[in-house]
């Protein structure tokens, strides 16, 4: 018989609107007010955050600009600055350790801890989430709040920690449920998408309820996966994630461009600056990449009967320098201009596959002597890492490949993406 957790082992901080919340934080001005925080300066983007008091209207991340100035005209949109919302994201994570220690990092404006001996007691988890809440406002900016979950499991921990926003404190206890989550949605639930929220209507699952009846092995089948079966023992009180690190598989780079970087040449050398960034960050990481990804979506509507996107890649000896990146990325250029011809492109993405750890490399040294093209790569890799390095002392794009365009600029600024949080020396690359 499966036995429920009936006490509490996990706290899970959550920063409210944490982008607009370090805008609201540098610039008083900001305080109060309606504030969405874009990729670029344009009414066709759309908000990647929002404060609050937009929020409190209906404005939310992934709503355009130009319909949430329909909601809101006086809305301030505010460019996004990644440099200060990890230079925050590190300022709170030390404010938070002097109070507990970090237990799983789960994404720039969420951690979860592990309670420990006196601190699973509710009345001394309530009075230590209360410290940490008042030190980050005291210590680090009074507009940085945060709503606290305190469970049985980390899962449960971040269930509560959205029951209540802004500023919330809640305790979640296993033997409260369903009944106490009984008026949410299933996807509502983290780790249910729009995508699986469909797949559970099909079976019939419409309600957390329904669900919680659900025997485990039909939510494995349900799920497709594993993952099915995890989730449902999590939403029970019982931890099943390890704390295994994940292996790298991938390293790459983004941008949506500002509409007047979407003609054709100005697109390229975004895509070229993306290369050589991400061609800098796998050195600095210590890979080598055989698969060379590139992915452009063009600036036309997706409802506009026509090809909106173009994807392509090429295998390459296993490479790290900038010179064989480039080269590859000009290939692939000229092949999508064949197959589609666009005049406008609207993203730009490059990735890297194919990852060896370099301490993993085993090199042929008769080919490294005798053959040409070897040896020209790796003149290639010391030219790479000495433009690295200069550019980590005199400053970003100090040396580059090629011409770089004063509005490029902005283009060579690190983003925050989902969970993946950069560290300081990807501000340089």
């Amino acid at each position: 018989m499966l036995e429920i957790p009936t006490g509490l082992r996990w706290l899970y901080i959550d920063l409210n609107s944490y982008f607009a919340s370090v805008e609201q934080q540098l610039d008083k001005r900001l305080r109060g007010r309606p504030v969405a925080v874009v990729p670029t300066e344009t009414e066709a983007t759309c908000a990647i955050a929002a404060s609050y008091e937009a929020k409190a209207l209906g404005i939310k991340t992934g709503t355009m600009i130009y319909e949430a100035r329909k909601i809101c005209p006086d809305l301030i949109t505010v460019p996004a600055r990644h440099n200060a919302y990890v230079h925050y994201h590190h300022k709170i994570m030390e404010e938070i350790e002097k109070h507990i220690p970090i237990t799983r990092l789960c994404s720039i404006d969420e951690v979860a801890c592990r309670l420990m001996g006196d601190e699973c007691q509710e009345e001394n988890a309530r009075a230590l989430a209360l410290r940490m809440k008042k030190g980050i406002a005291d210590n680090v900016g009074e507009c940085l709040r945060s709503s606290v979950g305190i469970g049985p499991n980390s899962f449960l921990a971040k269930v509560a920690s959205n029951l209540q926003k802004p500023d919330g404190l809640t305790v979640l206890y296993a033997t409260e449920l369903p009944q106490r989550l009984a008026h949410l949605k299933l996807q509502d639930l983290p780790g249910i998408g729009y995508n699986m929220g469909n797949r559970l209507q099909r079976a019939g699952i419409s309600d957390i309820p329904s669900f919680w009846n659900l025997n485990p092995k039909h939510v494995r089948y349900i799920w497709r996966s594993v993952e099915g079966e995890r989730f449902w023992y999590a939403l029970r009180g019982i931890e099943t994630k390890t704390d295994d690190k994940p292996q790298r598989r991938t390293v790459g780079h983004s941008h949506v461009l500002a509409p007047t970087m979407r003609p054709l040449h100005n697109a390229r050398l975004v895509a070229r600056r993306l290369t050589m960034k991400a061609a800098s960050r796998l050195r600095r990481l210590g890979y080598f990449s055989s698969l060379f990804s590139l992915y452009v979506r063009y600036d036309v509507p997706k409802t506009a009967g026509k090809k909106y996107k173009w994807h392509g890649d090429t295998k390459l000896p296993l490479a790290q320098d900038s010179f064989s990146f480039l080269k590859v990325l000009n290939i692939l250029w000229q092949q999508m201009i064949r197959e589609d011809n666009p005049s406008r492109i609207k993203q730009v993405s490059v990735s890297f596959y194919g990852l060896v750890a370099q301490d993993k490399m085993m090199p042929d040294m008769f080919k490294e002597l005798n053959d040409p093209v070897s040896k020209l790569q790796k003149r290639h890799v010391k030219l790479s890492i000495a433009m690295d390095e200069i550019n980590k002392v005199y400053g970003r794009d100090t040396v580059v490949i090629g011409t770089l365009p004063e509005t490029m600029s902005r283009f060579s600024g690190t983003k925050i993406a989902f969970t993946r949080i950069p560290e300081k020396a990807e501000f340089h690359e």
